[in-house]
């Protein structure tokens, strides 16, 4: 049996560490290391609210997020280096 948070293993008993499934619990703290923290309340409400948060896949209900999928997912959130604020913040600014 799988458990949650451990590799699925693949052919030759090894594992796959892209393709490792993480709880939402687990997704959070990989999320930091990568930069973008997230608590899993955070996760759970991008997730209901379609507000386009990670990937995940859901067995049995439970949402599982693939290590992989996170971290391009965490990597697509990050902007290049900036020296100042882009054009349209500078139109926001208050006088």
């Amino acid at each position: 049996m799988i458990e949650p948070g451990n590799p699925i293993p693949v052919s030759g008993g090894e594992a796959c560490g892209d393709d490792d499934l993480l709880t939402r619990k687990e997704a959070s703290a990989f999320l930091a290391q990568c930069g973008v923290p997230l608590k899993p309340a955070t996760l759970a409400r991008l997730w209901s609210t379609g507000s386009g948060g990670p990937p995940c896949r859901h067995i049995r209900s439970r949402p599982y997020y693939p290590r992989g999928l996170l971290r391009e997912w965490a990597r697509a959130q990050m902007t290049e280096v900036r020296t100042g604020a882009p054009a349209a913040a500078k139109g926001r600014r208050r006088a």
